[in-house]
């Protein structure tokens, strides 16, 4: 018996030895590296029929997308052959406790001409569309952009059938002129005319072809990847699902026509389901008066006929149309996010707010040029990034408060913004368009919850009318003109973060600030250092990285 008892003993002990070594290696076992190697160059494009010159990444306009699964590293070793400084935003990736790789001048050091820069990042607990662009000078009006997508992990449902195949459709509006003298224009203190036409993945009217199979269905993913306007995109015929919105699976809903804002991506499922031809893409400018078109082919494989009359018309000109469309875009709270538990699980309406910002936009004339600014502070870059600055303790590159959490009613005046905020808060944001234009907000390292917006003034009864089950929560959100829209904010992400107009004139003369979201306590549990790639530039030059 005794031997019996010490036998098992022994059987046991092998098991539990077995069952620790297996625990250790789940732990310390890495998520997948993903490698890109990509060279910027100059070179011709033809957007809209003219030849021009682009921003190339390895040769391609737009650039290659990027496929990645929640939680992959990417590895994106960038070349920079142009006679310019240069860098990459990645517009909806999180960056988490890693600011440093945001690829804004406000955190990065731009690329120098001939040299080259890493990006370390990993898409931790993201899944969704996005897209990538270049942040510097007036680079995103020569392309230089592409597609993200952050498919789920293989054991994570998606409320929805494996679609027969997955396209990107790169959207936005184009000028002809060279973007050097664009960037004169604003440089000189005047406004830029109107777009020229619309490009859709690099090509004008008819030129990008997207062939389906009869019967199948098909994930559409839609970036605005455009300077200015909202876009309204349909298909000749068909009727699309919206199923995730920058990240978070939708309430699903058939729309016959979906408003893209400036900076924002959607997916919608798409089935081939009319007779075999070819059928028009159509998208076009939204609130303007003079209509931007452009068009692109949806081709069915067995297709004996061309696309025929006119392609579909767009939603009349009121607001009030799309507006409806934005506050039914809901959150699917029996979906699971990028991890297996439902994305309903984050009860943001039972969180207390702990502070409200509330940010006007502007424009005006500072010293006889025109500038635009939030709450009164038209932003000017330092000659450091401040994110290097903060972590050196660089004084003088910037200060905290320097821009206020409310409107002031001032004149404009030009500062390097910075606004402070506290980690860990739950914060709302109210976004107020006081001007008769369409805007479009963006914040780096989150996704917020956008509880509501409305026409007129926004006041603290204006939460009476707030969606606090299931509102999408995205990283770029719509403002109607004079008209409002609030967020909700966990600010859980520690670093030096860009929230920015998508108007990109505006962006570029000042509309525009950081939010520095700090802890005392300095633990790379809650912020990674600085990675030994880093640039260093400004005051930061000369700078050793500090040792793990």
């Amino acid at each position: 018996m005794r031997l019996l008892l010490r036998e098992n003993g022994r059987r046991w002990c092998c098991f539990a030895l077995v069952a620790l070594y297996m625990s250790i290696y789940i732990v310390v076992a890495e998520d997948p590296y993903r490698y890109f190697d990509w060279r910027i160059s100059y070179g011709d494009i033809y957007p809209l029929g003219v030849r021009q010159q682009g921003i190339l990444i390895n040769g391609q306009f737009p650039g290659p997308d990027i496929y990645s699964v929640t939680n992959d590293n990417l590895i994106i070793n960038v070349h920079n052959d142009l006679p310019d400084p240069f860098l990459l935003t990645w517009n909806g990736l999180q960056q988490r406790k890693n600011s440093f790789e945001d690829g804004v001048y406000g955190t990065t050091c731009p690329i120098p001409p001939g040299k080259n820069f890493t990006y370390i990042m990993q898409v931790k607990d993201q899944i969704g569309s996005f897209f990538y662009f270049p942040s510097l000078k007036f680079h995103k009006a020569a392309g230089g952009f592409g597609g993200i997508r952050i498919l789920s992990r293989p054991r994570i449902s998606v409320p929805f059938p494996e679609p027969a195949g997955d396209f990107t459709l790169l959207i936005g509006d184009w000028y002809k002129t060279n973007h050097k003298v664009l960037q004169t224009i604003l440089d000189r203190g005047k406004m830029l005319k109107f777009p020229d036409g619309i490009q859709i993945n690099g090509l004008g009217p008819d030129g990008a072809k997207f062939t389906v199979e009869p019967g199948k269905t098909y994930r559409l993913r839609i970036s605005n990847v455009g300077l200015q306007n909202t876009l309204n995109f349909r298909i000749q015929g068909h009727q699309m699902k919206l199923v995730e919105v920058e990240g978070t699976h939708t309430i699903q809903t058939t729309l016959s026509s979906l408003d893209v804002h400036v900076g924002q991506s959607y997916s919608v499922l798409v089935t081939a389901d009319q007779p075999a031809q070819d059928y028009y893409i159509a998208v076009s400018s939204r609130f303007t008066t003079q209509i931007l078109n452009s068009t692109a082919i949806l081709h069915y494989s067995n297709s004996k006929k061309p696309v025929s009359g006119p392609p579909p018309p767009g939603p009349a000109t009121d607001i009030s149309w799309s507006l409806n469309q934005a506050r039914s875009i809901r959150t699917n709270l029996t979906a699971s996010g990028p991890r297996p538990n439902p994305q309903g699980s984050y009860h943001y309406g039972q969180i207390n707010v702990t502070r409200t910002i509330r940010l006007a936009n502007s424009a005006g004339l500072v010293d006889r040029k025109q500038r635009y600014a939030v709450n009164g502070v038209s932003f000017i870059p330092a000659d450091t990034p401040l994110k290097l600055a903060d972590y050196y303790n660089i004084k003088g590159v910037f200060e905290v408060g320097s821009i206020t959490d409310h409107p002031t009613g001032r004149h404009i005046h030009l500062n390097t913004a910075v606004m402070g905020a506290d980690y860990r808060a739950f914060v709302e944001i109210v976004f107020e368009n006081r001007e008769n234009i369409m805007q479009s907000w963006h914040l780096d390292g989150y996704s917020f919850f956008v509880v509501g917006m409305d026409g007129g003034r926004w006041s603290p009864a204006s939460k009476k009318q707030y969606n606090l089950i299931d509102a999408i929560s995205r990283c770029t959100t719509q403002v109607y003109p004079r008209s409002w829209t609030a967020i909700y904010v966990p600010l859980d992400n520690v670093g030096m973060w860009n929230l920015r107009t998508q108007f990109w004139a505006r962006q570029y003369l000042g509309q525009q600030f950081y939010l520095r979201v700090y802890t005392p306590v300095q633990s790379f549990r809650d912020e990674y250092p600085i990675p030994k790639s880093a640039l260093h530039c400004g005051k930061a030059r000369g700078r050793a990285i500090r040792a793990l």
